[in-house]
């Protein structure tokens, strides 16, 4: 082979690789922001944790495919209203003692978790868990654990608490599923 049949060659096969490149690194971008619109501010928050924007990927990729071999499941109208009516005693004892409403909120979306079919071993795998099907609110429910905890410590104002169980009724509504036929409380002690 001559030279001048050599050069065109290699500038072919160097456009053939440099746009294979240019591929693989489009479909990572794409792939990339599919997920952070998928899990939004969870996105960023693993992000804070990994720093890796592949790791991350690949992080919440996992999650996916661990919650999708969940038996994740709807509750009937019986739960919902036992699980609402139990909420609304705890927000209706906010009055009366703030700290052990968030301990009480807290529980309940936890028992509310494994009748769906959540595994609920520790905080961090729960939040996880629930970042692949309700990615608005789990930022809520790290929030509301983060003054659960401060208030263990005896160092959380009453603003803190009611907003805490904001956060907390939030993640329970989405969790108990459409409310429909769920007969509804005439009042709520606690606002938004």
């Amino acid at each position: 082979m001559n030279t001048h049949t050599l050069i065109p060659i290699l500038i072919a096969a160097a456009g053939v690789i440099a746009a294979v490149l240019v591929a693989l690194v489009a479909i990572r971008l794409l792939r990339r922001n599919k997920l952070r619109r998928k899990f939004g501010t969870e996105f960023e928050y693993t992000m804070e944790k990994v720093g890796n924007p592949r790791a991350v990927a690949e992080i919440l990729v996992e999650r996916e495919k661990r919650v999708k071999k969940l038996d994740i499941r709807e509750l009937v109208q019986d739960e919902k209203e036992r699980y609402f009516n139990e909420w609304t005693e705890i927000q209706a004892g906010f009055v009366d003692n703030p700290a052990k409403s968030i301990e009480e909120a807290n529980r309940l979306i936890t028992e509310v978790m494994i009748a769906r079919g959540f595994p609920v071993a520790d905080f961090e795998q729960r939040a996880a868990d629930l970042s692949v099907m309700y990615p608005d609110f789990v930022t809520n429910y790290r929030q509301a654990n983060a003054i659960l905890l401060k208030s263990r410590g005896n160092g959380t104002a009453t603003e803190e608490l009611r907003q805490a169980v904001v956060h907390y009724r939030s993640l329970f509504e989405e969790l108990l599923g459409p409310m429909e036929d769920v007969k509804v409380a005439e009042k709520e002690v606690v606002t938004q």
